[in-house]
């Protein structure tokens, strides 16, 4: 039983990421009618935000540190970062310790910027051409966001850690009723499920209690209709755009402990989340989140020892024979609409 919990809880903290990600595919899909294969290179925007803040906070100047000698007597040069002289020495080291989740601030409006400019400087010229013209268009975009990366930040991975105070792991099974050391499972990964949980529900909750999201829903129903009202839905619909890539780049954001930060990785995460939005019904954001949870524990049991011994590659396609198995019984997938993608 502790097994079968362990490999609960790693999958929710997958299928935190791919819930997340699919999320933004389908606002913008639902929205715009887009199929964005670029979006993966927004979570590793996100990502790269974390690197960015966190190489900010740690730029530094030299000083002479005269309690420090070296091998001759001289006083040691030493590096001391600027926010040391700014905030002083405690509080600018608690600054650069809470990096990750200080790039969240970070990370929002240099996000949204970004979806805004893909949006009004690409994709709007792509509406009404076939979705295979779409596919092939932001698909380039996300090599070239790839490659400019890689240019800038290198092939290797950049370890972004977090905070002192999650490093580390709780006995979650103590908490349970199991027995103390029986399931052990990091801090941070508790942190970023309960962070994907918030950020879902905040998404939800501005397209169903704001009158900008009942605008945008209603858009999504009948667009025409809701142009002849006189409502510009179009800028909405750009403003829904930089929403769906900010959702994308915090999830890159607080992943970054989990998995450090490298130019591939919204690759990795790409084909994964186009198959978690088709499994949970295009166009439907409950959808998406629910396939996300779904795959990813499905993922995670698919990974352990026993299971890999008897089938061995199961975990590298357990996800898409998943797909194949929920498309064939429920073609409109978990919780499609009739209609979409049916033309």
């Amino acid at each position: 039983m502790d097994a079968i919990v362990l490999q609960i809880l790693n999958g929710l903290d997958k299928g935190s990421a791919y819930a997340l990600i699919a999320l933004g595919l389908t606002l913008i899909f639902g929205t715009l009618g887009v199929v964005n294969f670029a979006h993966g290179a927004l979570f590793m925007l996100g990502a790269f935000c974390t690197v960015t803040l966190s190489r900010i906070l740690t730029l530094s100047h030299e000083v002479v540190d005269p309690t420090r000698k070296d091998f001759l007597g001289n006083p040691l040069k030493v590096d001391v970062p600027y926010i040391y002289d700014w905030f002083g020495e405690s509080t600018g080291a608690a600054i650069i310790d809470w990096a990750v989740p200080l790039s969240i601030l970070f990370a929002i409006p240099i996000m949204i910027g970004i979806g805004v400019l893909m949006e009004r400087g690409l994709i709007k010229h792509f509406y009404k051409r076939p979705h295979a013209d779409q596919i092939l268009v932001t698909f380039g975009l996300a090599i070239v966001l790839q490659e400019i990366i890689k240019y800038y930040f290198g092939a290797n991975q950049i370890p972004a850690p977090a905070p002192q105070a999650f490093v580390g792991s709780l006995d979650f099974g103590a908490l349970v009723g199991f027995e103390p050391g029986a399931i052990i499972y990091p801090y941070w990964r508790i942190v970023y499920f309960c962070f994907a949980m918030l950020l879902v529900g905040a998404v939800f909750a501005f397209l169903q209690f704001t009158t900008f999201g009942m605008v945008v829903r209603a858009g999504m129903a009948d667009r025409e209709t809701v142009g002849l009202l006189g409502i510009n839905i179009d800028r909405r619909f750009t403003v829904m755009f930089g929403i769906a890539a900010a959702v994308a780049g915090l999830a890159g954001v607080m992943y970054t402990p989990i998995n450090s930060p490298n130019y591939h990785m919204g690759m990795d995460f790409l084909v994964i989340s186009f198959v978690v939005v088709v499994v949970g019904g295009m166009g439907s954001l409950p959808g998406a989140v629910l396939a996300g949870f779904v795959l990813g524990i499905l993922e995670s049991f698919a990974s352990m020892r026993q299971v890999i011994e008897l089938l061995p590659g199961v975990n590298q396609v357990v996800i898409y024979l998943a797909a194949i198995v929920i498309l064939l019984t429920r073609p409109r997938g978990l919780l499609g609409r009739r209609g979409v993608m049916e033309d």
